[in-house]
């Protein structure tokens, strides 16, 4: 029941970097089996020991990629992220934009401007605005934030 509690704890930390893997199931390399210290539930650990298996041991890439429960593709994404950057590389990236791709100091500097023209605007008539002179459609909660943003910045 404690190993149980353990790993419990430890896939919600892989959880929230990015680093479970939702495929555990499909590692079929014995290290994974008959050893603890390999956990087919730690997707680094496992694209590693894939990328490991061809370079040191000779596997082919089909090989490898089918026992541990990747695609070709996705065994030579992982080996060319390998080679940039090492173990880190091998981390999954946040899904999604990284930045407020909409709201440009172009769109945040008109959207000042009109807030100093009229402090009585809701983020509903920026939202109006902002797709009125940029074409663009932007949710009312990316304004408030990006406000947010700029409001700290000074």
């Amino acid at each position: 029941m404690a190993l149980k509690r353990k790993n419990d704890a430890k896939n919600e930390t892989l959880r929230q970097h990015i680093a479970l893997n939702p495929h555990a199931d499909g590692v079929k390399d014995e290290l994974f089996a008959e050893n603890e210290f390999f956990d087919s539930h730690d997707t680094v650990q496992v694209k590693y020991e894939m990328l490991r298996r061809v370079r040191k041991d000779g596997w082919s890439v089909s090989r490898a990629a089918k026992i541990f429960g990747f695609s070709r593709n996705a065994f030579y994404q992982a080996r060319i992220a390998f080679q940039r950057a090492g173990i880190a590389g091998l981390f999954r990236e946040r899904p999604g934009p990284r930045h407020a791709h909409k709201l440009s100091e172009e769109v945040m500097d008109f959207v000042k401007i009109s807030l100093e023209e009229n402090s009585s605007l809701s983020t509903l008539d920026l939202r109006q605005l902002i797709k009125e002179r940029f074409g663009i459609s932007v949710h009312r909660r990316s304004i408030e934030r990006a406000l947010k943003r700029h409001q700290k910045r000074g």
